[in-house]
């Protein structure tokens, strides 16, 4: 199950692959620019409201809280930890703050519905966003009923992916054995602690500089430049719950 693949190329899947990964207990998904494409640009509106909450919380001009916000992002992971560490800000006024963005920039997408019906196994998602923000998006995109709990940010400690305490919490929350499990990820590098517990990965390729570091690594077994034609093509002709 855990053959690297040609990491800068699209990923057919061969009959072995799938009939492994058709056989998953647990998938493991992101949420913001893996379930939807990165081009909606949603996650543009959550970049802007983080700036502008920095600039009112430490009184900041905007390009010298952007500048914060970025540099928080890459020491950190998440703005919000640095934000913490240095700032003790309230992490409940940021999400909250962040995350009230126009959901309507997301289309429903049956297509991704059908294809999360046809999987084995139950669905989770492993997110550094906030359980609200993902119910809203998977209620947009018309997929919530397809999985069965959320892990986020809060249930990590409000420490970020890549962290792997964080993984092993959430392994051992919702008692998944990382041998049967498969993680789907738009940010390459935060696989490797996903494989490194021996699961399947399923990168997410985007054009963001950010998400594509490391996507040449080892940790990479599965690459998807379009998650539903991915998904799609791996439950094509399997039957599921119907998406009614």
């Amino acid at each position: 199950m855990n053959q690297p693949a040609d990491h800068w190329q699209p990923d057919p899947l061969s009959d072995a692959d799938q009939a492994t990964l058709r056989q998953t207990e647990t998938w493991v998904f992101d949420l913001d620019n893996t379930l939807y494409p990165a081009s909606t640009n949603l996650f543009g509106q959550i970049d802007l409201r983080m700036r502008d909450f920095i600039a009112v919380a430490l009184d900041l001009e905007p390009e010298a809280a952007r500048a914060l916000q970025k540099t928080y992002f890459h020491n950190y992971g998440t703005t919000l930890r640095g934000l913490m560490e240095h700032h003790a800000v309230d992490a409940h006024a940021f999400l909250d703050y962040v995350h009230a963005v126009d959901i309507d920039a997301l289309t429903p997408s049956p297509a991704l519905d059908t294809a999360l019906a046809r999987l084995s196994g139950r669905k989770l998602i492993f997110t550094n966003a906030s359980t609200g923000h993902a119910r809203r998006v998977m209620r947009r995109l018309g997929v919530e009923r397809r999985f069965d709990a959320v892990f986020d940010i809060a249930d990590a400690g409000y420490r970020p992916k890549p962290d792997p305490a964080v993984y092993a919490r959430l392994v051992e929350r919702h008692r998944i054995d990382p041998l049967s499990a498969v993680m789907v990820e738009d940010i390459a590098r935060n696989l490797e602690p996903a494989a490194a517990l021996g699961m399947t990965t399923v990168w997410v390729r985007t054009e963001s500089e950010w998400g594509r570091e490391g996507g040449d690594g080892a940790h990479v077994h599965h690459v998807a430049d379009d998650l539903v034609a991915w998904l799609g093509a791996l439950t094509d002709g399997v039957a599921g719950e119907a998406p009614c």
